[in-house]
């Protein structure tokens, strides 16, 4: 007999309160002021960015990297280091923030959506093909949750067809793809650094430069600094092409400092967590986990785990509140709805008044363009994972979500 809801006046399952702790203390102290007394807080003069930088390249095996003011404003800056430009298509998941999308258009390029895989919630390689035309240009392939992308495929289709690849990484720290790191498989990988990601330095981002050749990591370099090279005492300012100001600050240089070293930590933590509440998960009628596949490594930014109604047996809304009163806080979904579905694609409107660049591309955005994408959305329940949890507030977790499952599903579905 399954036991009575909280909701319903039953015993509430977390009745300890989650786990916290303190992101930032003496070490980003210490950074910060050996950063004031540099005298300059400019990245060329000073030495914080540069070492932020050379810590990451550390990290991820890389040669190059250049730090940027935002996520955003890293993908933006790949893009235009790939040569994206007027009239272009960059193919993209249709979940994801707006930041994955503002460097495109910026370009005056057009977002593509492909759909996703409905257990991984990443592209599905082959939509990502079907979506190819001859303007095409660049994927964006976006690591969602922590949760790394297929990669070999779609690194296939883009040597294939000729595409630039992007990883967007602001979610996906330290996570693995078949024993490479996310972010250093494509041609460039972007990071955050704003203060909802795995580490914070307020805002930032960093653009590593897979291919090693210095003239590309020059490219992306100045693309992040209004086109201008600047490279030991050298100041090259005759500009060729229009590129933004999204330069880092020492500041948040000295933060990344210190955030870096307590970041292998972190992964750990939540990849350790992720994995045990899709362990805890297994079996249970109605509830589909948040797959990572088999040999990739998830560092869950989130857990979205996905409720199917009719096994079930209720709405993933009445899941969602009775999981709450149980002391788990959750949310249904991630954002509201697939991202074409936003007024912006709906009008077709990047600019007030204009309908410039959509009318250079036949790319459209009806309701039912990747259903993937769109059943996800509404039938995703997102837990909240913490490097600061603990096993019990975990387990706690798993409990609570068995509860409720126990409690709605049919008792022919209900295996205890």
């Amino acid at each position: 007999m399954s036991e009575p809801l909280a909701l319903y006046g039953g015993p509430k399952t977390k009745v300890t309160p989650f786990g916290t702790g303190r992101r930032f203390g003496f070490e980003e102290a210490k950074e910060l002021l050996e950063a004031l007394e540099q005298n300059t807080l400019f990245y060329h003069f000073g030495g914080k960015v540069k070492k932020f930088l050379e810590d990451f390249n550390a990290l991820y095996g890389v040669k190059y990297s250049v730090a940027a003011s935002s996520g955003t404003a890293a993908i933006h800056v790949a893009l235009g280091a790939a040569g994206v430009t007027v009239g272009d298509e960059v193919i993209t998941s249709p979940i994801t923030d707006q930041g994955t999308l503002v460097g495109i258009l910026y370009q005056n390029a057009i977002p593509v959506f492909a759909d996703l895989d409905p257990h991984t919630y990443n592209l599905d390689p082959a939509s990502v093909e079907a979506r190819i035309t001859e303007k095409t240009k660049a994927i964006v392939v976006v690591h969602l949750a922590g949760n790394p992308c297929d990669m070999d495929p779609i690194m296939e289709i883009a040597r294939k067809h000729r595409l630039k690849v992007i990883e967007d990484c602001a979610q996906s720290y330290l996570a693995k793809y078949k024993g490479r790191l996310a972010g250093t498989i494509g041609d460039y990988g972007c990071f955050s650094t704003n203060d909802f990601k795995h580490i914070s330095t307020g805002d930032g981002g960093i653009v590593s430069v897979n291919s090693g050749r210095e003239d590309d990591f020059h490219a992306v370099h100045a693309f992040a600094d209004k086109n201008y090279r600047r490279f030991g005492t050298d100041v090259m300012r005759e500009l060729q092409t229009l590129a933004p100001n999204y330069r880092m600050t020492e500041l948040q240089g000295a933060v990344g400092i210190a955030q870096l070293k307590k970041l292998p930590w972190i992964c750990e933590r939540r990849t350790a967590y992720g994995d045990r509440i899709t362990e805890g998960l297994q079996g249970l009628p109605g509830i589909t986990a948040h797959r990572v596949e088999q040999g990739n490594v998830g560092t869950y930014w989130f857990y979205m785990l996905r409720v199917e109604e009719d096994a079930l047996g209720c709405s993933r809304e009445a899941f969602s509140e009775a999981l709450a009163a149980e002391g788990i806080p959750n949310s249904p979904g991630y954002i509201p709805d697939v991202v074409y579905m936003q007024p912006l694609f709906q009008r077709r409107s990047a600019y007030p008044g204009s309908s410039f660049p959509f009318d250079l591309s036949g790319a459209t955005y009806e309701r039912g363009l990747c259903p993937n994408a769109e059943r996800i959305l509404q039938t995703a329940v997102r837990l909240n994972v913490n490097e600061h949890y603990t096993d019990q507030d975990i387990d706690d977790m798993v409990k609570a979500v068995r509860k409720v499952v126990y409690f709605f599903a049919p008792k022919e579905n209900a295996v205890i």
